[in-house]
């Protein structure tokens, strides 16, 4: 099985990428969203690490945002408990999809939290500045003090893209990911 992985800034359009490749897709801000909505363990977990900000399931971001801005320290305890539930979840995708030839994995703190493997094909999607402030500021729930707090915790972006294999120039149209997608996909199968 092939993995590919995909990198970018926040807002790069590593979703609409990763979609474009026609493989199973792990989306890992689909799996958060999930445990949030879900998950009664990671729940009671985040109660107990933050009883003054976590009280009601399904988890309602706000709260988790409002755990996030009242102290640093709480979005790392926050980190620390839902990314191992993430990585498990990833886990039980390459299993299901273990006779796949490829997967994709879109995944934001993929280098951070080291969930690559050394064969990961490593997959920038550079996007121009303006156009990830335009879409970003677009999105239901777009709060810049928030985007920052996340932006701290990840690798620059010139790090990412110096250990991509292949960089997907993202103009957000379907036609251009697309032949870019071809191309990576013809070297390496």
């Amino acid at each position: 099985m092939i993995r590919i992985a995909i990198l970018g800034d926040i807002g790069s359009g590593k979703s609409f990428v990763a979609n474009n490749f026609g493989y199973p897709v792990f989306d890992a801000d689909n799996e958060v969203s999930k445990i949030y909505k879900k998950n009664k363990k990671i729940f009671n977990k985040l109660k107990s690490k933050l009883p003054k900000y976590i009280s009601k399931f399904p988890i309602d971001k706000k709260e988790i945002i409002n755990a996030i801005f009242s102290n640093k320290n709480n979005l790392n305890k926050i980190i620390n408990i839902v990314h191992l539930e993430v990585r498990s979840q990833m886990k039980l995708f390459l299993k299901k999809n273990k006779k796949k030839k490829i997967v994709i994995l879109d995944i934001p703190l993929l280098l951070e939290n080291k969930i690559n493997n050394k064969k990961d094909i490593l997959v920038f999607v550079d996007s121009k500045k303006k156009d990830i402030e335009k879409r970003l500021k677009k999105r239901i729930n777009y709060n810049n003090k928030l985007l920052n707090k996340f932006k701290k915790i990840q690798f620059p972006i010139k790090y990412k893209k110096k250990k991509a294999r292949f960089i997907i120039r993202n103009d957000f149209k379907k036609k251009t990911v697309n032949i870019a997608v071809k191309k990576i996909l013809n070297k390496i199968i």
